[in-house]
């Protein structure tokens, strides 16, 4: 039997969320955005209805929409069927559309700028600053390129679109592939919010050949032996390097984010001074650590308080004075690709250190050190055991080895 029913795109939020009108027949199932939208704690998950709210004094003529949109669908089905036509997702979208037309506003129709401007506005109240200005420098490209050459609209956002961008962005902005690839997976989140919106019934940009490019990246990483001459540096001259040795070293111990491993304070040393337990700045996930050696040697140096950070940017380029001075300075060959032409540079390796390298070490010597990939994976918060692959650091000679104690080479 055919049942409508609807659900909250995001039922935790603190904020007004998306509704969705969810049909299930003939074991298909199809997706509609409403349009509507609620916080979820005027909304009532039993009866599926805005809950009878002072606080929410429209919930009359908001459910009466809703009933509207349930009506719809039933209608919209039963007349499919007695037509003799088979139903399925798309001629029950036209169909629903159409018995809906005269009986409900359909959502405003949004241009693919007024509706990028809303979203970034949207996104201030429960999205990251850091998501925010990614947003903004991509909207900032798209007005530029919009002025300059052609408007961008929902429909014409094409593979031709895709590739006419890539040159923008390569060739007149002089961008890395991997920022390329940034700011097209950027646009394509935008895209597929308007789509779950019900703005936009372009689909090119889920072409395989409209894909978000990526390049590897020329990321180093420290081996314990590097950071234990880190660590036997003698920096008590110097505080504002001692104090960034001592920060880094924790983060290549606990593979803490630079904005969570700066952040330790006495409260999350548990389990009688064996563990560090944080819930993760970005993801918002709650990790258990072992307290490595070199950790709780700093953290009873500086009485489990440890010293205010620099910033990010201050810190990387204190960093790569304290690197220097631990002799880490064998050459690197790096290639990025940028304004469509790969450039080529020797550096010397402490000059690619940053606070991320900690991460990377840890990871890295954890999986050398063959820690099983899944206990380290609980920590780094990598979902699959092949983007956590990708994110170590491991050269082809490490490698064999690595692979010298299978018992396969023995």
């Amino acid at each position: 039997m055919a049942k409508a029913k609807f659900i909250l795109k995001e039922p935790n939020s603190k904020v007004e969320t998306l509704i969705y009108l969810i049909y299930n027949y003939q074991y298909k199932r199809f997706k509609y955005s409403t349009g509507e939208k609620i916080n979820p704690k005027f909304w009532n998950k039993t009866s599926e209805r805005a809950k009878e709210s002072k606080q929410f004094k429209e919930y009359p003529e908001f459910n009466a929409r809703l009933d509207v949109l349930e009506n719809g669908i039933n209608t919209a089905f039963r007349k499919l069927l007695n037509d003799g036509v088979q139903p399925n997702n798309a001629n029950l979208k036209v169909e629903l559309e159409a018995t809906l037309s005269d009986k409900i506003l359909k959502p405003n129709k949004l241009t693919f700028f007024s509706f990028v401007e809303n979203y970034i506005e949207e996104s201030k109240l429960n999205k990251k600053e850091g998501t925010i200005k990614v947003y903004n420098t991509t909207f900032k490209y798209l007005k530029e390129y919009a002025q300059k050459y052609r408007p961008i609209h929902f429909e014409t956002i094409n593979l031709e679109f895709y590739n006419h961008y890539l040159s923008f962005l390569r060739i007149e902005h002089n961008l890395s592939s991997n920022t390329v690839g940034k700011h097209i997976k950027t646009i394509k989140s935008f895209i597929n919010e308007a789509t779950e919106r019900g703005y936009n019934n372009n689909y090119d940009f889920r072409n395989k050949r409209f894909k978000t490019i990526r390049e590897e990246a020329d990321t180093v990483y420290l081996s314990i032996e590097e950071l234990q001459k880190i660590e036997e540096l003698d920096l008590k001259a110097s505080p504002r390097l001692e104090k960034v040795k001592d920060l880094f070293l924790i983060g290549c111990y606990t593979g803490l984010r630079f904005s969570d491993f700066t952040q330790i304070k006495p409260e999350n040393i548990v389990s009688n001074n064996t563990v560090i337990e944080v819930r993760t700045k970005k993801t918002g996930q709650r990790v258990s650590i072992p307290l490595h050696k070199t950790v709780r040697s700093i953290l009873e140096k500086h009485n489990n308080k440890l010293p205010k950070a620099y910033t990010n940017q201050t810190m990387n380029d204190y960093l790569k004075e304290v690197v220097s001075l631990a002799g880490i300075k064998e050459l690197i060959e790096t290639t990025i690709t940028k304004g469509g032409k790969v450039e080529k540079k020797v550096l010397a390796k402490y000059k690619l250190v940053s606070t991320h390298t900690a991460r990377r070490s840890f990871a890295t010597n954890l999986y050398l050190a063959e820690v099983p990939t899944i206990s380290i994976m609980k920590i780094t918060g990598h979902k699959t055991e092949r983007s956590f692959l990708q994110y170590i650091r491991v050269s082809q000679r490490e490698n064999a080895d690595k692979l010298l104690t299978h018992p396969f080479f023995k």
